[in-house]
């Protein structure tokens, strides 16, 4: 994940409203790619990085896309680093907004990839 000063520099070159902050997370609204804003709540604490998304638009509140998550993932990661969306098991399974994407990256585990071909 980009360092604490990396994520507020993009915070504010992109004249996000920081909604909360606290020592391991922050809550913030930031501008992405074609007029829509993201609802985003960053942590790096318990050995993980994490960004939960959620998107609005002109058309109201929305699932991501593709394309919007990249763009998250450019602004709190380093170009370098591999973030996944999890699906997890039916019994670990939590859904607490009907819209809400998560990016995960564990802090101390390169996380297994397949071969680049397949990707």
């Amino acid at each position: 994940m980009n360092t604490i000063n990396q994520i507020m520099f993009n915070l504010k070159s992109n004249r996000a409203a920081v909604i909360d902050e606290g020592e391991d997370g922050l809550s913030a609204i930031l501008e992405g790619p074609r007029g829509v804003c993201f609802e985003v709540v960053a942590s790096w604490g318990s050995g993980w990085d994490h960004i939960s998304v959620v998107m609005e638009d002109h058309k109201g509140v929305r699932t991501p896309t593709w394309e919007d998550m990249c763009f998250v993932k450019d602004f709190f990661f380093r170009s370098d680093e591999t973030v996944v969306q999890y699906h997890p098991s039916a019994d670990d399974y939590v859904r607490l907004h009907p819209h809400c994407l998560h990016l995960w990256r564990p802090q101390d585990v390169d996380l297994p990839k397949p071969p680049k071909i397949f990707v």
